[in-house]
C-alpha cells in the first residue's frame, strides 16, 4: 500500500515538473523583439478627411502625453508588480469606461497631437478590448501611428489572476499630415526580467511644416521595473542621439511620454511622499545627460520657481485614496526652437489611470 502511494505521489510530482518545464520552455521560446528601425504605418483618419499641412507658424499648438494604464487603473486598482494584488482589469466595461473617460478629457483640450502609452490591442488583462479602436473612435479626424512594445505569451502569474497574454503599444495621434514614422528599439535587460518588462522602444513621427523644417515627435516610454543603471543610461543616450541628429538637421524636436523617472527631481518634497528618494523606485531623471539645446520643460519650471502642476503618476501599490506617493513622470523635452507657452498636468485625480495626462502648448520659431 505504502509503495503504491509513493509511486502515485512520484507520478504526480513528475507530471507537475514536466508541466513546469514545458511552460518555461513555452515562455522562453515565445519571446521575441521587433527589429530596430522598423517603418510604421501612418493610418488615415477614420472620418476620411485629408489632414492639413502644419503651416500656422505663429499659432499655438498643443500636444498631450498620457499613459492609459491599459484601461485597468481606476482609483480602486493596484498592481502586483508595484506591491499590490491586481493584475487584470475588473471587466471589459471598466476598461472601456477608463479609455473613453481619458479620451474625452483629453479631447476637451482640443489637442493637435496626442502621445498615448500602454494601449492594449488585445489582452487578457484588458478583457480583449481593442483600446486602439476606441481611441480611433474618439479622435476620428486624426491620423495615427501604432508602435508595438509589448507582446507577451501567457504569463501564469499571479496564480490567483494570471496577467495572461497581452499585446500593447504606443499610439501617436496627429491632426496634421505626417510624412512617415519609425520605431526604434531601446536597449533592455538580457535577464529573465525582460519577460515581464516591455519591448522598450520609442516612435518617431515626422510632421512636415510649410516653412520647411519638420516637427519630429518622439513618443517615449522608458524602463522602470528592475532596469539597471547601464540600461537606463543606454536608453537615454540612444534617445538623445536621435534627437540631436534631428535638431542638427534643422528640425523642431519634441519628446513626450512616460519617462519612468522623477522629471522635476523633487517630487517627494513637492507632493509630501512617504517614501524617500533612496527607498523609492522613482529616481530623479539624469538631467545632466540632457544635451545642450534641449530642455526638460517641467524641470525648467521647477528651477524657475513656476512649477505648480499636479502630479502625473501615483503609487499603484495600493488603491488610490488621495494620500498615495505621487511623482511627475510624464513630461516633454523640447529643442530650443520650440517655445513653451504653457505646460500643465491635466488633473483628473487619477480617475481613469495611474497617470494624469500632461499637455504642452507651444509655438515654433521661424526657420
Amino acid at each position: 500500500m505504502a509503495k503504491r502511494v509513493l509511486i502515485g505521489a512520484g507520478i504526480i510530482i513528475g507530471a507537475i515538473l514536466i508541466a513546469v518545464v514545458a511552460y518555461a520552455a513555452y515562455v522562453m521560446t515565445s519571446y521575441y523583439r521587433l527589429d530596430d528601425h522598423l517603418a510604421l504605418d501612418v493610418q488615415a483618419p477614420a472620418s476620411g478627411d485629408v489632414l492639413p499641412e502644419l503651416s500656422a507658424q505663429d499659432a499655438e499648438i498643443t500636444v498631450v502625453a498620457a499613459n492609459l494604464g491599459f484601461g485597468a487603473y481606476g482609483p480602486d486598482f493596484d498592481f502586483f508588480m508595484d506591491g499590490g494584488t491586481g493584475s487584470v482589469a475588473k471587466s471589459a466595461e471598466v476598461v472601456r469606461a477608463n479609455i473613453e473617460g481619458s479620451a474625452q478629457a483629453i479631447e476637451a483640450l482640443h489637442p493637435d497631437f496626442v502621445l498615448f502609452q500602454e494601449v492594449d490591442v488585445f489582452g487578457t488583462r484588458s478583457h480583449e478590448v481593442d483600446e486602439y479602436a476606441l481611441l480611433v473612435d474618439a479622435f476620428p479626424a486624426f491620423g495615427s501611428v501604432f508602435a508595438q512594445n509589448y507582446d507577451s505569451p501567457y504569463l501564469a502569474w499571479p496564480p490567483y489572476a494570471p496577467h495572461g497574454a497581452n499585446r500593447a503599444g504606443m499610439v501617436t495621434f496627429t491632426r496634421f499630415a505626417a510624412d512617415s514614422a519609425l520605431r526604434r528599439s531601446l536597449p533592455i535587460s538580457d535577464g529573465l526580467s525582460k519577460l515581464l518588462d516591455l519591448d522598450r522602444c520609442y516612435s518617431i513621427t515626422r510632421i512636415p511644416t510649410a516653412q520647411g523644417p519638420e516637427l519630429v515627435l518622439f513618443n517615449v516610454h522608458l524602463s522602470a521595473y528592475g532596469a539597471d543603471a547601464a540600461i537606463m543610461d543606454g536608453q537615454r543616450a540612444m534617445l538623445f542621439e536621435d534627437m540631436e541628429r534631428e535638431r542638427a538637421a534643422g528640425n523642431y524636436v519634441i519628446a513626450g511620454g512616460d519617462f519612468n523617472h522623477d522629471m522635476i527631481g523633487a517630487s517627494n518634497e513637492v507632493f509630501g511622499n512617504q517614501t524617500d528618494t533612496d527607498a523609492s523606485w522613482a529616481k530623479p531623471f539624469d538631467f545632466a545627460s540632457v544635451p545642450e539645446g534641449f530642455t526638460v520643460i517641467a524641470k525648467a519650471q521647477m528651477d524657475a520657481g513656476t512649477f505648480d502642476s499636479a502630479a502625473t503618476c501615483r503609487d499603484a501599490g495600493r488603491p488610490y485614496d488621495g494620500t498615495n506617493d505621487r511623482w511627475v513622470m510624464d513630461a516633454f523635452i523640447c529643442s530650443d526652437d520650440v517655445t513653451c507657452v504653457e505646460q500643465r498636468t491635466l488633473d483628473l485625480d487619477f480617475a481613469y489611470s495611474d497617470h494624469n495626462p500632461v499637455y504642452l502648448r507651444f509655438s515654433l520659431a521661424a526657420s
